[in-house]
């Protein structure tokens, strides 16, 4: 038995009462996986990083303000 490993994304897709996940066929082919073949899957959840260091942001003022503001301060308007 080869122990080989690789790095893939894929979504999680629900199939009856089951849950499963699609490799492609050349991701597939590069591993050298055949219908049938065993395999074992290491399941790491994505998330929103920048989300969870910085928390939801809130500002005093509009975007479309901000912008405004910057603009003038670069071009001197």
């Amino acid at each position: 038995m080869y122990n080989f490993m690789i790095s893939l994304k894929s979504k999680v897709r629900e199939w009856g009462n089951s849950f499963g996940l699609v490799i492609s066929k050349d991701k597939a082919k590069e591993f050298g996986l055949k219908p049938g073949d065993s395999v074992e899957i290491i399941l790491k959840k994505e998330e929103n990083i920048l989300g969870k260091v910085f928390g939801t942001l809130k500002f005093k003022k509009s975007t479309k303000r901000m912008m405004r503001e910057s603009d003038k301060e670069l071009y001197n308007e």
